[in-house]
Parts: C-alpha cells; structure tokens; sequence
C-alpha cells in the first residue's frame, strides 16, 4: 500500500458537490463535468502539494495518510470548506457603480466585481443588495476524490506551483544540483517573482530569482515567414 504524506506533490482527480444535492460545483474529471453541463476545456488532474493551503482546509488535511489509487469520499462541515456564512459581508451598493460598468444587476446574478464573485441579492431604488460571501459559504460539501500518483520531478513541481500562485508559465532554468532556479521574466514581473520566493522556498526548498529578458515580439498577422505555434499555458 502506497500512501502520501504531507508536502508530497501528487496528482488529484475530485469531484465536488454541495451535500444533499447532485449540484457539483468544482470537478476535474471529465464524465462529471460533461454530465453537469460544465466546459471541458483544459479538464485536467490538479497537480499540488499536500498540506499548503493549495485546497479547502479540510479537503487537504484529509490527503495525508491516504492511499493512492483508491477512490476516497468525504464530507466538510462550512467551517472547514468555504467558512461560515458572514452578514457583514452583505452591502449595499449604489446601482450606478454597475451601469458604470454596462452591467445590469438583477437578482440572483453571479458576476466579477472589481475581481471577486459576487452575488445580486436585490436591486430597487437606485440601489443593489450585493453578497460579497463564497458562493459555497455556509455550505456542507462533499468530496470524492482519487490520488493518481506522486510528482517527483523537481521540474514539473515547480510549474504546478507556478500555476496555483502565479496561474502563469514562465521558462526558467534549474541547476544541476536542483537546489535553485532562474525565471526568466519581463521587466514588470521581477518583483512579483521576488515577492514570491519566500513562498517557492518554503514549500519546495528551492531558491527562485528573476532574470529579466526583453518582452517577446508578436507576429503581425500578415508574416508569412512561417506556420505560428501557439503554446498552451
């Protein structure tokens, strides 16, 4: 029996939905995300390491110890999911601010406000009831969920961290003894790598530094040089 432990990377396929209902509200695995109506574009098993916030509290304290290959289930009270539901986070906003927006607030919309989802509880009177909560806030959820194997590559590691806290690939180069890296970055993303790695170092043990390199040209669309790759991120 093989089992994880914690800041092991590991491969995660789950399927999440609200306790009592068939409602699932995050999933990576493809029969599920087809069968709820979801988009299945880039449907893939999250790539993570196990006890550093990288999940709900309870869903990643649940990994350590578990077997990998075998289907697990489990249940997370709100505390331990997506918190309690919390009444001060429900204000009111002038109408004004969305139409500012070309945005049309009517009740029961869930929309990105100044980057946060939120959800429109009333609108009258020039003004809109907004709940600022997690949508999944108050919420008992439930998980199934199977470990599909470990990530050992030191490489591969440091791009499933690039996309949990970054949602970006930069190139980079690790040295041979795979204690450091080098990203390579434009100029306006140094100091969002610098300010970073305290992170990278903490999980990983490895040192990350930026080295800035000059921004990459985009082909005009009449360049018949040559075919143009697209390289997925």
């Amino acid at each position: 029996m093989v089992t994880v432990s914690k800041n092991d990377f590991i491969k995660l396929e789950f399927t999440g939905k609200i306790k009592g209902t068939d409602e699932v509200f995050d999933t990576n695995i493809k029969a599920d995300a087809e069968k709820a109506g979801m988009d299945l574009k880039d449907i893939k098993p999250f790539s993570l390491s196990i006890g550093n916030k990288m999940l709900p509290t309870g869903f990643d304290m649940d990994l350590e110890g578990k077997e990998m290959g075998k289907n697990h289930f489990l249940e997370l009270q709100p505390a331990d999911a997506f918190g309690k539901r919390n009444p001060q986070l429900v204000r009111m906003i002038p109408t004004k601010h969305f139409h500012e927006q070309k945005i049309d607030p009517q009740r029961g919309m869930q929309l990105n406000l100044d980057g946060q989802l939120v959800k429109i509880l009333s609108n009258s009177g020039g003004r809109t009831l907004v709940d600022f909560n997690n949508p999944l806030a108050g919420k008992v959820v439930t998980y199934d969920y199977k470990i599909l194997g470990k990530i050992e590559d030191e490489a591969e590691k440091i791009n499933a961290l690039q996309d949990f806290l970054i949602r970006k690939r930069f190139d980079f180069d690790l040295s041979s003894d795979k204690k450091s890296a080098v990203f390579k970055v434009e100029k306006q993303f140094e100091q969002f790598i610098e300010m970073l790695a305290p992170k990278f170092e903490e999980i990983l043990g490895i040192k990350i530094k930026p080295e800035v390199v000059e921004a990459k040209e985009k082909p005009s669309k009449d360049d018949s040089s040559g075919p143009i790759e697209s390289k997925k991120e």
